[in-house]
């Protein structure tokens, strides 16, 4: 009997009734990688390539992870140091990992660096495998022949920016200095380099160089934001670094919720950065502050065969703005549940049909549900208008249809949208006679 309760327990337990379980395991790591020769003919210099392992569902316990590493294509193109949790033979290794993710994670740290001897342009691949205990059948291996890393030699500069911590817990009103750095990893000096800096909607009163020229960019299809360009002329020699003259602050506005300061630093005199990947930032800054969504409804009559228009309306009474600015995703999604005795014969552009618990529906017209999704941003004061042609084909008095506010993806939880104060306004009706 203990038998038999042990192995019980080994898996996940799932209602009969529940679709079967799956998984997958993967590997994550950088698709491609620069080398630099040494400087002035000195030894190459060595990079960190983060390689790991990780599955999808989260319902498995996956143990006993092995990684095999093969650097066979690299001869005459670059060498690798293994690390403590790799057991090297002849131009492979295979890597121990205990306890296997279920997010993408660097386990394991390989140190590469260019072969003596090698020449700018050589290339070569390094290509992985991966197997591990657990899973729905008990073993888990990952695609095969699916994963490599490419790299490459290469001579030039490589600007680097200091890693910048996100900040968290400013305020309206707040002024925050940003601790920007740039550093030459190249082999090669930078003959000068550019320096650019995009602010969101709600940083202000960005530090004023005179290096650097100022714009604002005011595009309905795309929020409004503050740029500087900078030109600088300063060398700068392999292993130097560069700081501006004055520390640069920004300043969080009244409507400030979720910002993001952008920082782009390229070499000048036309040369190529030979590791593009650490040119670039994004730096997030979040203040504590609200912005609150409603939705108002409608109230329609008509005589059978009789159409109505019907507006709902969204509108962000700040007082911050919002944005999903990295993954682009719509800010919210107006809903209409069309009312008894009514079809709607009209749709305004960015609505959805659906079937009445969301899936797919055919027609644009007839539809029991429709989505209507904003753009990825709404200033504080946003408002939109979706109107609807709705014909009256049966007279059913005070029939109602739900109007609501929901997240671009998912439904309602406990508290959809976590910067509003108010959700009771989230939801409103279309009465129809």
């Amino acid at each position: 009997m203990v038998g038999l309760l042990t192995a019980g327990l080994a898996g996940p337990a799932f209602a009969a009734d529940d679709p079967p379980q799956t998984d997958q395991l993967w590997i994550n790591k950088p698709y491609e990688q620069t080398l630099p020769l040494g400087i002035d003919g000195g030894q190459p210099q060595s990079r960190i390539l983060g390689v790991g392992i990780y599955h999808d569902n989260g319902n498995f316990t996956v143990t006993d992870g092995r990684l095999t590493v093969d650097v066979s294509d690299l001869a005459g193109v670059a060498e690798v140091t293994w690390p403590d949790n790799c057991t090297p033979s002849g131009t492979s290794a295979v890597c121990d990992i205990p306890v296997v993710p279920t997010t993408g994670a660097g386990q394991v740290l390989l140190t590469v660096r260019a072969a003596d001897g090698a020449e700018v342009g050589a290339q070569g691949r390094i290509t992985y495998e991966a197997t591990a205990t657990g899973g729905p059948d008990g073993t888990l291996t990952a695609p095969h022949e699916s994963f490599e890393t490419t790299l490459t030699v290469g001579s030039g500069p490589d600007l680097a920016i200091d890693p910048l911590a996100d900040i968290e817990d400013a305020r309206p009103g707040d002024e925050r200095t940003i601790p920007f750095k740039v550093t030459n990893n190249g082999n090669e000096s930078a003959k000068g380099f550019t320096v650019k800096l995009s602010a969101s909607y709600g940083l202000t009163d960005l530090t004023r160089y005179d290096a650097c020229t100022y714009t604002a960019a005011d595009d309905n299809d795309y929020p409004p934001t503050a740029t500087a360009l900078c030109t600088l002329d300063q060398v700068l020699a392999p292993g130097d670094s560069f700081e501006l003259p004055e520390p640069l602050t920004v300043r969080l506005a009244p409507h400030a919720l979720n910002e993001r300061l952008d920082i782009d630093v390229e070499p000048g005199d036309g040369a190529q950065d030979i590791d593009a990947q650490n040119d670039y930032t994004a730096l997030q800054i979040g203040a504590e502050n609200t912005a609150d969504f409603s939705v108002t409804g409608d109230a329609v009559s008509g005589a059978a065969g009789e159409t109505a228009t019907a507006e709902l309306t969204f509108k962000n009474n700040g007082p911050a703005w919002f944005g999903h600015l990295g993954s682009g995703d719509p800010v919210a999604a107006v809903r209409l549940i069309v009312p008894a005795g009514t079809k709607v014969t009209g749709v305004p552009s960015g609505c959805v049909p659906h079937t009445l618990v969301g899936g797919y529906y055919p027609r644009q017209a007839g539809a029991p549900r429709y989505d209507c999704y904003l753009p990825y941003w709404v200033l504080e004061d946003t408002q939109r208008t979706f109107a609807f042609s709705v014909r009256v084909d049966t007279v059913v008095p005070g029939a109602t249809g739900a109007v609501s506010i929901h997240p671009s993806f998912g439904e309602f939880g406990e508290h959809p949208f976590d910067f509003d104060p108010d959700l009771t306004n989230n939801t409103a009706v279309l009465t129809v006679n």
